[in-house]
């Protein structure tokens, strides 16, 4: 059996992953715009939610102590 050099398994590696990169089908530029505004929002609420829950609960905590 043949022993491959470390040189050729980093050269074929990078080889294979050309080849997979040739085939992603990348997401419009208006898609990326909307994805983006989405998650921005998204995290805004969660923030927002999660906020309002901590402030809620250290308040009860404070009329515990």
């Amino acid at each position: 059996m043949k022993k491959k050099s470390i040189f050729s398994g980093i050269a074929n590696y990078f080889k294979e992953v050309a080849i997979e990169l040739r085939k992603v089908v990348w997401p419009s530029w208006d898609s990326v715009k909307s994805n983006t505004v989405v998650v921005i929002i998204s995290v805004l609420i969660a923030a927002f939610v999660l906020g309002f829950i901590d402030m809620a609960l250290a308040k009860v905590m404070s009329w515990v102590v």
